[in-house]
């Protein structure tokens, strides 16, 4: 794997990003939160109402990554096995060997994770922490890259198994797209009508190989003590916040470390600046928080507590992120 510096790294990814932008219209910005994501090593989790392209997102985005693509659909009725793979008996040789289940893939679109019991989701949830699953006492590696970009339904609740918040602390980052503008939607259907066809197909712009080596590249992003100091001090007033019964843990802090070096590196810059971290706290924290029980009906959401401490929590100034 051949090193890069950051700025042979950043037209990569920009590549990337325009690759999907032929496919996704009017998400650049969230996108971008997603690839960095992607670039920091972690997994992402979607939440968001059906049909505004979460899945045209997961299978556009492995397409430019050069990434192998697989789906899978989660249902009440989803085992682990139907996840990681299973023994079968082949007859022809007299034994059992192994099928590899859809996680052994490149990025594995894991849709509507929160349809399938605890079970299910905990065998992906360890593929995901681990890189590997253990069938049977036997343990396999999962192939590198390996990235997961999960789904989910907030508003659904019947026939459902909301992720526990242990669980949700895995994913890196939670994102939502929401609805198109006027004008974004027509784009959406013209480009239906030019292609004649439903079926949307991007030519890859990286490889494997290449992933790694970008993902080896945003380990070189400096951070400054003073930013880093920052999001730490984002992270503690959200468990000092008076509506927080659960305030984001030091994986918090981890995560928006880990992001907001894949956004400079795409940005184009080898340091992170205070914008970085601001612009990733909701994503990044959110989903890590638990609100107390008695604000449920008050419309006090985690983003609310975030978007809170963001304007509580002094900011560095931007020219002590620079490296010395």
């Amino acid at each position: 794997m051949t090193a890069l510096t950051q700025q042979q790294a950043t037209p990569r990814v920009t590549a990337v990003l325009d690759a999907v932008d032929t496919a996704l219209v009017g998400k650049r910005a969230e996108m971008t939160l997603v690839l960095a994501g992607v670039l920091a090593g972690g997994h992402v989790l979607l939440e968001d109402m059906p049909g505004l392209g979460k899945t045209l997102a997961a299978r556009s985005l492995a397409q430019a990554l050069g990434l192998t693509f697989t789906r899978a659909q989660f249902t009440p009725d989803l085992l682990p096995a139907d996840l990681t793979g299973s023994y079968i008996y082949d007859q022809n040789r007299g034994e059992f060997t192994f099928r590899e289940g859809p996680v052994f893939t490149g990025l594995l679109l894991a849709d509507e994770i929160n349809r399938t019991p605890p079970k299910t989701q905990s065998a992906l949830l360890e593929a995901m922490q681990e890189r590997q699953v253990t069938v049977e006492g036997h343990t396999f590696h999962l192939p590198r890259p390996f990235h997961v970009l999960a789904t989910a339904n907030p508003i659904e609740h019947e026939g459902t198994y909301p992720l526990p918040e242990a669980q949700l602390d895995r994913f890196l980052l939670r994102l939502s797209f929401g609805y198109p503008d006027g004008d974004e939607e027509w784009d959406v259907l013209s480009r239906r009508i030019d292609r004649r066809r439903e079926e949307i197909t991007i030519d890859p712009v990286m490889d494997p190989a290449g992933l790694l080596a970008v993902q080896e590249a945003v380990e070189d992003i400096h951070v400054a003590q003073s930013v880093g100091r920052y999001a730490i001090d984002l992270v503690r007033a959200t468990r000092q916040h008076q509506d927080t019964l659960v305030g984001a843990s030091p994986r918090g802090s981890l995560a928006l470390l880990l992001c907001s070096r894949a956004l400079a590196l795409i940005e184009g810059r080898d340091f992170v600046i205070p914008e970085d971290i601001k612009r990733l706290a909701v994503p990044a924290l959110s989903h890590r928080i638990v609100i107390r029980p008695e604000l449920w009906l008050n419309d006090v959401a985690p983003e609310t507590i975030v978007r809170a401490v963001l304007g509580q929590v002094p900011v560095p100034d931007a020219e002590d992120a620079l490296p010395r």
